[in-house]
């Protein structure tokens, strides 16, 4: 290691939350609650993450209170007396351990495959019933739908106070149904939440209000978002800094303490003319703090992973760099801490000769 790793442990609060580190355990898929419900496994899984140093989990991806959110049986839920009771189970081991966690609230939307999901009687819902660019599978989301789905996220955050969590934060990116509002690929709306890259944000805006009013302004709040989309990479809301400082404008003031930027690679600048990247014209935009991440010290970036493809592990001075210029504030780390429980402890110490390279069998297991 060519730097000191000091940057990446500095203390860092966000809305009164006061964390050790800047390393935000980024939210991966995991599928290992049967039935929606989170077992000790899971809580010893998030657990490790802490004892090892992590400075805030988020955890997988875990649907709100709708009929058709969830697109597998086996991904947490976040309503119910049982899931509820083993997320409280999670939040006991992580705390107990000395770490912070928030929960990832979700709603898949279109992306969901009704044959594969619970209520498989039901229409995936989505603004304008497009999965994909000009293939409709449903009917658009009516108003009332609308409404239930917005009360559920404020539900979903007002349980996740009382039930401990040190926060939220709202899956608002990759083509599910937050971004399906935000993409004109898959938003026709010509009512309110429709209309312009502004127009598009109004659900996300309204779930924002939501959780606030549900949860408070005091109580940390996380929107991630991304330009790319599992329907495809290379889509962007925002063509220039101009755009983006208008779709990220009603989404700072509706309440969000931090933007998670998701990129297939933190290095990649953003937009032409300027090395920032995502995080970094995110937090220059809002003055708001963002999370950078993208294939944190791995060789490979994570859509390839899927693949099967396994990557090596790297350096990180890239990283601390930017993170020492101010850039973004936090850094999510998403496949490393997931083969590697004590991957920022490693770091710490500069026991980068032992960190475990990413093999993309460990996708299948709760290490």
């Amino acid at each position: 290691m060519s730097r000191s790793v000091a940057p990446l442990f500095e203390p860092f609060t966000l809305n009164g939350l006061e964390l050790p580190n800047r390393v935000v355990m980024a939210p991966m898929t995991r599928s290992h609650s049967p039935e929606g419900i989170p077992g000790p496994d899971v809580a010893a899984y998030y657990r490790r993450r802490a004892e090892g140093e992590c400075g805030l989990i988020i955890t997988e991806g875990t649907t709100v209170n709708t009929p058709v959110a969830t697109s597998d049986p086996n991904v947490p839920q976040f309503w119910g007396e049982q899931a509820l009771k083993g997320w409280k189970h999670v939040v006991e081991e992580v705390h107990d351990a000395g770490g912070k966690i928030m929960p990832q609230l979700w709603h898949t939307g279109m992306t969901r495959n009704p044959a594969k999901s619970t209520n498989p009687e039901l229409p995936s819902q989505g603004p304008s019933g497009l999965a994909v660019p000009g293939k409709k599978r449903s009917e658009p989301m009516t108003k009332e739908e609308i409404k239930q789905t917005i009360e559920a996220f404020g539900q979903a955050a007002a349980d996740a106070r009382e039930i401990g969590f040190d926060g939220v934060e709202i899956h608002g990116a990759h083509g599910y149904l937050i971004d399906q509002f935000f993409w004109a690929g898959t938003n026709e709306r010509e009512d309110e939440y429709g209309g312009d890259l502004v127009g598009r944000t109004r659900f996300a805006v309204e779930i924002i209000e939501s959780i606030r009013r549900h949860a408070g302004n005091d109580y940390p709040l996380i929107l991630r978002f991304s330009q790319w989309k599992q329907q495809d990479y290379s889509a962007k809301l925002a063509q220039t800094p101009e755009q983006l400082g208008a779709f990220l404008k009603p989404l700072s003031e509706a309440g969000v303490d931090a933007f998670h930027c998701s990129q297939r690679r933190f290095w990649e600048s953003e937009f032409e003319g300027s090395d920032l990247n995502l995080a970094g014209w995110t937090k220059k935009l809002t003055g708001k703090p963002s999370i950078t991440v993208g294939s944190v010290s791995l060789s490979g970036e994570f859509i390839a992973s899927f693949g099967g493809e396994s990557s090596e592990a790297t350096g990180i001075d890239e990283l601390l760099d930017r993170l020492d210029k101010g850039e973004f504030d936090l850094v999510g780390v998403g496949r490393a801490l997931l083969v590697d429980p004590a991957w920022t402890q490693k770091v710490h110490t500069g026991a980068f000769d032992k960190l475990i390279p990413f093999r993309a069998e460990a996708l299948a297991t709760l290490s």
